[in-house]
């Protein structure tokens, strides 16, 4: 049984990562429902929470059904994260979660995210401050390294073990790489494996299939892997993922059906949280992702992306169900 603090996640657990601009409340909804065991908010900035701006607030709305769920959070200040995690405790998360691994230029590049792959004592600082101000289990997501020549996961892992926190992610690919070419889950397997190690280590970065997730697995013994981009669109992963590992066979693929209950879901509860108007808006990427493969669906997702109104879209969903009934078996 794979535990996070207090936590019990199962065998194998199998979590969706944090992606800015993806993993809001209704596609966490979709993801929990097809079997994701532990979610995340979009990252959320520590001064943003401080100075209570609106994006960065609206981020700690979680439900009940999320549960287990943890809050992340990102930033260069010692002080402003350990505020911060003060005030996502109070949203009720299960576990507050922190960010050392975004790449993106904006982020790491001033002393945030896995940018702090390059001051390990002040990242240790950070998380030893974090850890004191809250009751609640805390969590890292980190890289190997800044880059090839300073891959120090394995230091970075040793001693934030040692000053409590409860799990660590690890995507296999240093901040230089951002998300080329393809992950190495080599040193994330040494760390699994070292005798030292004894929180649960989660394994992230190219999972996209069965296949993937199973080989990653048995191969470098990872307690879960935490699965980003390959469940947009497809939230169904998890269900397979694990579906194959207790039975030995792979489920059939979502049907047409399947794929427009989902993507229904999804629009109804982010017209709930957003309003119809963002809400329609945000849910336009998500359209041929849920579809993607499908001959003749241009032009449905055509006028899927430029309709305003929601009945009108279900409407159109309805005549992509009726057209491929058509063509395939449902």
């Amino acid at each position: 049984m794979v535990k996070i603090g207090h936590i019990e996640l199962g065998e194998f657990p199998l979590l969706l990562a944090p992606m800015e601009d993806v993993s809001d409340p209704p596609f966490r909804a979709v993801c929990k429902d097809n079997g994701a065991d532990i979610m995340y908010t979009e990252f959320i900035s520590s001064e943003g929470l401080i100075r209570e701006a609106v994006k960065s607030t609206k981020k700690l709305d979680i439900f009940e059904y999320e549960r287990p769920i943890g809050i992340q959070l990102y930033g260069s200040e010692i002080k402003s994260m350990r505020e911060a995690a003060l005030i996502a405790e109070k949203a009720n998360p299960d576990l507050i979660d922190i960010n050392y691994g975004c790449p993106v230029k904006g982020v790491a590049c001033r002393g945030a995210g896995a940018g702090l792959l390059q001051d390990i004592p002040k990242m240790v600082k950070m998380t030893e401050e974090i850890v004191k101000s809250t009751h609640l289990p805390v969590t890292v997501k980190t890289r190997l390294g800044w880059d090839d020549k300073t891959k120090n996961v394995m230091e970075v892992a040793e001693r934030l073990q040692d000053i409590g926190i409860k799990a660590l992610s690890i995507h296999g690919r240093t901040r230089a790489q951002l998300y080329k070419g393809p992950a190495d889950w080599t040193l994330i397997g040494e760390i699994k494996n070292n005798p030292r190690i004894t929180i649960p280590i989660f394994g992230n970065g190219d999972i996209d299939s069965v296949e993937k997730a199973v080989e990653m697995r048995n191969r470098y013994g990872v307690d879960g892997v935490m699965i980003g981009r390959a469940s947009i669109g497809n939230p169904w992963i998890f269900n397979e993922i694990k579906h194959f590992i207790k039975h030995g066979e792979y489920l059939p693929k979502p049907s047409v059906a399947q794929r427009i209950d989902v993507c229904r879901k999804h629009l109804d509860f982010s017209i709930r949280w957003k309003g119809e108007k963002l809400g329609i808006l945000e849910m336009r990427s998500h359209y041929a992702n849920y579809f993607k493969g499908m001959d003749h669906f241009k032009e449905f997702r055509m006028r899927l992306v430029t309709i305003f109104d929601a009945n009108e879209i279900h409407s159109v969903l309805n005549e992509v169900l009726d057209f491929y009934s058509e063509r395939v078996l449902i």
